[in-house]
C-alpha cells in the first residue's frame, strides 16, 4: 500500500486523512503541520455554516455529497453533543434580499452569500435572540433539511482524533523542506523538519497531498522549486467575534440553529451564526489585501481594532447590549481562488519541475486540495471523501471533474516545428 503524506492538518486534511485510514492503514498516512497551535485558522475560526444546494454546477455534486457526510457522521458519532451538529434555518434581514443568483465566490466586495441560497423566500419569524429595528423584514431563504450548524473547532479536533484512533502519524509542529527521489527520478521520500528542534526525518511516500489551505502555494514552491508557476490559491482575511447572550438558550437550541445574513452597508455583510452551546458568531469584514503571515497563529498579533470594533457595533444592533459577553476575537486566513471554486485534483506531473516523476496512479502522485473559500467546512467531508478515492483509484462519488488541475495542450508552430504545452494559467512548457 502506498504511503501517503498530506501537508497541513487543518480540516481538509484532516478529512482526507479519515477517509484514507477506511481503506488503507492508518499507519501508511502521515498528517504535517507547520503551525504550532492546531487548527489555528480558518478550520478553527471559521463559522460552521453547512449547506447543501447553494452551489454552482461545478461544484454541485460535492457540496451535496459533503452535507451528507456530515449528516452521517453527526449521527453515527453523536456529532450533536461533541461538535454541536444541529440543523439550522437561514434569514435575510431586510437589506440582505435574495437575489437567486449562485455564486462560488464569497465576494471580496463584500457581497452576501444569502444570493446563493435555495429556497424559496418565505416570510420567517426571527428568532430570539435577533433584535430587529422598526421595519424590518425576516425572510425565510433555505429549505427545510438543507443547512445546518456546526462548531468547527471541535469537528476538527474530533476528525483528528478519529485518526489518530485508526494509527494516522501526527507531525506537529513539523515543516516539509523538500522531497527526495530514487534512481529513477521518481518521487520517493520527504524531509520534514521538526520547528520545536533540528530534528529532520525522511518520511518514504509515493503520494503527497497539498492540503495546507492559503500557504498552499508556499508549500508547493518550497517543495518543487524548480515549477516555474506558482499555484493560484490565494488569502481572504476576515475577523469574527463569538459572543454570548442571554437570550439564546439551552431551550432555544431545541429549535434549531439560525443563519441570519445581512448588508449593513456598501461592502460589509455580517453573517451571524447561532451555535449549540450558547455562543453566537459574527464575521463578514473581508480583505483581499491583509498579508499572509508566515504561520497561522501569527495572525492573532495581527487583529485589527477597527475591524472589531465595527463587528461590535453589528453585534449591539443584532444582539443586544444587555448581558452580552463577547468569548473571542478572531482573524483567520480562507483560501480562494480566482474562479471562486477550489482544486480537488491530481497535479500533472509536467507541473512539478525538470527534476521530478512520480509512479503511475494510484501507485504515487502529487495531489491538491485547496481554495474553498467560505465553503470549506461545509465541503470538508465531501473533500476528503473524494480526494481519498482519488488517491486510492477508487470510483469517485462525485463529479468533481471542473474542480480539476489539468493542463490544456496548444500548439504553437515556429517553421513548422516547435511546439509549447500551455498550462491553465498561461504558463509554457517547451515540447
Amino acid at each position: 500500500m502506498a504511503t501517503t503524506v498530506i501537508l497541513g492538518a487543518g480540516i481538509i486534511g484532516t478529512s482526507t486523512a479519515y477517509y484514507l485510514s477506511k481503506h488503507q492503514p492508518g499507519s501508511s498516512i502521515h498528517l504535517v503541520e507547520p503551525s504550532p497551535e492546531l487548527f489555528a485558522s480558518a478550520s478553527g475560526y471559521a463559522g460552521g455554516f453547512l449547506a447543501k444546494d447553494w452551489f454552482s454546477p461545478a461544484v454541485a455534486e460535492l457540496g451535496a455529497l459533503s452535507f451528507e457526510e456530515h449528516r452521517k457522521f453527526a449521527e453515527q458519532e453523536d456529532g450533536a453533543r461533541k461538535w454541536g451538529y444541529s440543523r439550522s434555518t437561514s434569514i435575510s434581514l431586510s437589506q440582505a434580499a435574495k437575489s437567486g443568483k449562485r455564486v462560488d465566490v464569497w465576494c471580496r466586495e463584500g457581497a452576501s452569500r444569502a444570493e446563493a441560497a435555495s429556497g424559496e423566500s418565505s416570510v420567517g419569524i426571527a428568532p430570539a435572540w435577533l433584535r430587529r429595528k422598526k421595519g424590518d423584514a425576516v425572510e425565510i431563504i433555505s429549505d427545510d433539511d438543507t443547512v445546518a450548524q456546526v462548531d468547527p473547532l471541535q469537528l476538527s479536533q474530533f476528525l483528528l482524533q478519529k485518526c489518530i484512533e485508526a494509527g494516522v502519524h501526527l507531525h506537529h509542529p513539523a515543516k516539509a523542506l523538500s522531497v527526495q527521489t530514487d534512481m529513477r527520478d521518481e518521487i520517493s521520500s520527504i524531509c520534514i523538519a521538526s520547528t520545536t528542534s533540528s530534528t529532520e526525518t525522511d518520511i518514504p511516500c509515493t503520494n503527497i497531498v497539498i492540503a495546507a489551505g492559503a500557504w498552499s502555494s508556499q508549500v508547493f514552491k518550497t517543495l518543487f522549486p524548480s515549477a516555474e508557476f506558482e499555484i493560484p490559491v490565494s488569502s481572504l482575511a476576515g475577523h469574527s467575534l463569538v459572543v454570548k447572550s442571554p437570550r439564546w438558550t439551552q431551550e432555544h437550541e431545541k429549535d434549531g440553529c439560525h443563519a441570519v445574513f445581512m448588508t449593513s452597508e456598501p461592502g460589509y455583510s455580517p453573517e451571524i451564526f447561532s451555535r449549540v452551546g450558547g455562543q453566537i458568531y459574527i464575521a463578514g469584514l473581508n480583505s483581499a489585501t491583509e498579508p499572509l503571515p508566515d504561520l497561522p497563529t501569527d495572525a492573532k498579533g495581527k487583529i485589527r481594532k477597527d475591524a472589531i470594533d465595527r463587528l461590535r457595533d453589528t453585534v449591539k444592533e443584532v444582539v443586544g447590549e444587555d448581558d452580552v459577553e463577547v468569548v473571542r476575537e478572531g482573524l483567520c486566513f480562507r483560501p480562494v481562488t480566482e474562479k471562486g471554486t477550489p482544486f480537488l485534483s491530481r497535479i500533472p506531473d509536467i507541473c512539478l519541475g525538470l527534476y521530478y516523476d512520480v509512479r503511475p496512479a494510484p501507485a504515487g502522485g502529487v495531489y491538491l486540495a485547496a481554495g474553498h473559500g467560505p465553503w470549506g467546512i461545509s465541503m470538508s467531508l465531501g473533500t476528503g471523501k473524494v480526494m481519498a478515492e482519488m488517491i486510492q483509484g477508487r470510483k469517485l462519488s462525485a463529479d468533481v471533474s471542473k474542480l480539476a488541475y489539468s493542463i490544456m495542450p496548444e500548439w504553437t508552430v515556429d517553421d513548422g516545428e516547435d511546439y509549447v504545452t500551455v498550462d491553465p494559467f498561461g504558463n509554457e512548457y517547451p515540447e
